[in-house]
């Protein structure tokens, strides 16, 4: 049977729909538990209780990031094991749980180490997501379908800074923190009830019979087995001439990460040094993810017809001015419309990079290579906070902008080098992600 059946008919298209359904709202509380640290960060440096400084509040940011790498690097090989589905479900309760400690920690060094356990959870999440869609998604719609489940990480962000602006005043930097429980009461209990595992997953792990009747109650095909490789170890994506372009997208989601997260943790705080009054800064944050979301599905469609990595090279390049320029006073409406800009190539130029990461590696170990780009790349979010908190300490807020335009170039040239590696290497097995799973 031929293997685009899985989702080219009408039941395989609602079974595409229910996967990136579900794993949106998923993504949606990544995005709030992720984003919510820099929206209340002003009320925190604000509570004479907690006692954070500014230079403290760089590296405490950093433990959530610090634990997004680990959880990345870990649930990449964990999950082409065990299966997306019970890592999502971790992931989820892991993060929610890691939120309680954060809204009832009676000191810094315990809600530090809060949001390092939410880095767990956040940082397994996001891969395996990414990962499902793709492996349900028509070849045809993979990028837009990618670009489509990272505008619920940008939605998370607008939520987060909504949650700010309503709550710090009247209810303080903790009650934001108590919301992010909730996830373990919505969305862990629908993925339980309604997420499919993957189809390919399952025949890349020998288990034909569980995959037949999964397919069976969505009323699809089964796609064809996959023959590759199935221990989905880091040591594969070195193998078979394959560690140039590999270690080319560490670099670029390295650059990548530092800039998303740098700027998600202190664009508030950096435009509050620039003159703007609390209000404005958290707007700030809200126009600059509802110019992600934007972005996402304008790159996705672009990507498509493109191909992802030249889409990540040039909105890297858009956000590497966009940044930039944001450490120039202009008129309040330039401001935002700059704000806005910079949302729309910001996140989506990172998302094309893992986009480009899965269409070069099969089944057995997909999921390790986009785990594995995540948790590098971690390494710049972990570094991206505590160099902002740095320059802030220093009252050097205008030089944060300079930096993270620099960060944009870096991923750029980096992205670029792994397109160019990757088109003359062989696939990472008998089938490529398109053939492997459509």
């Amino acid at each position: 049977m031929s293997s685009t059946s899985v989702t080219g008919g009408i039941r395989g298209g609602r079974l595409a729909g229910l996967v990136v359904a579900i794993c949106w709202l998923v993504v949606l509380f990544d995005g709030v538990d992720l984003f919510i640290y820099g929206a209340v960060l002003p009320g925190m440096l604000d509570d004479p209780a907690l006692g954070l400084t500014k230079e403290a509040a760089g590296g405490l940011g950093s433990y959530a990031t610090f634990g997004m790498l680990l959880g990345a690097l870990g649930s990449g090989p964990l999950t082409d094991r065990i299966g997306r589905k019970k890592m999502i479900i971790a992931s989820t309760a892991i993060f929610s749980l890691a939120s309680g400690i954060c809204a009832a920690a009676p000191s810094l060094t315990v809600f530090g180490l809060g949001r390092f356990v939410a880095g767990l959870g956040l940082g397994g999440l996001l891969p395996i997501a990414l990962t499902m869609v793709a492996e349900f998604a028509p070849a045809r719609r993979r990028n837009l379908l990618i670009g489509s489940l990272m505008t619920a990480h940008q939605a998370g962000g607008i939520l987060a800074a909504t949650l700010g602006l309503w709550l710090l005043d009247s209810y303080g930097w903790r009650s934001a923190f108590w919301i992010g429980v909730l996830p373990l009461f919505i969305a862990v209990p629908l993925v339980a009830r309604y997420l499919p595992e993957s189809l390919s997953f399952l025949l890349s792990r020998g288990r034909t019979e569980e995959a037949e009747r999964v397919a069976a109650a969505h009323g699809v095909p089964l796609p064809a087995p996959s023959s590759a490789d199935r221990s989905g170890s880091v040591l594969d994506l070195f193998r078979g001439g394959r560690w140039q372009p590999t270690l080319l997208f560490w670099f670029a989601s390295f650059g990548g990460l530092l800039l998303v997260y740098g700027v998600n943790t202190w664009l508030p705080t950096m435009m509050r040094a620039e003159g703007y009054d609390l209000g404005s800064a958290l707007s700030f944050l809200i126009v600059i993810n509802l110019g992600g979301i934007v972005g996402m599905l304008v790159a996705g469609r672009v990507a498509d017809r493109f191909g992802a990595v030249p889409v990540a090279a040039v909105w890297f390049a858009l956000t590497a001015v966009g940044v930039y320029l944001l450490g120039i006073r202009t008129p309040l409406a330039v401001t935002y419309t700059i704000v806005f800009l910079s949302g729309v190539w910001l996140f989506s130029a990172q998302t094309m990079v893992y986009a480009a990461v899965t269409t070069r590696y099969d089944t057995a170990s997909r999921a390790t290579a986009v785990g594995s780009t995540a948790g590098m790349g971690r390494f710049g979010a972990v570094l991206g906070p505590w160099l902002g908190g740095q320059l802030m300490a220093a009252g050097n807020q205008g030089w944060g902008f300079t930096v993270f335009a620099g960060a944009a170039a870096f991923a750029m040239v980096f992205v670029l080098l792994a397109g160019l590696r990757s088109r003359s290497q062989p696939a990472a097995g008998p089938r490529s992600l398109a053939t492997a799973s459509h």
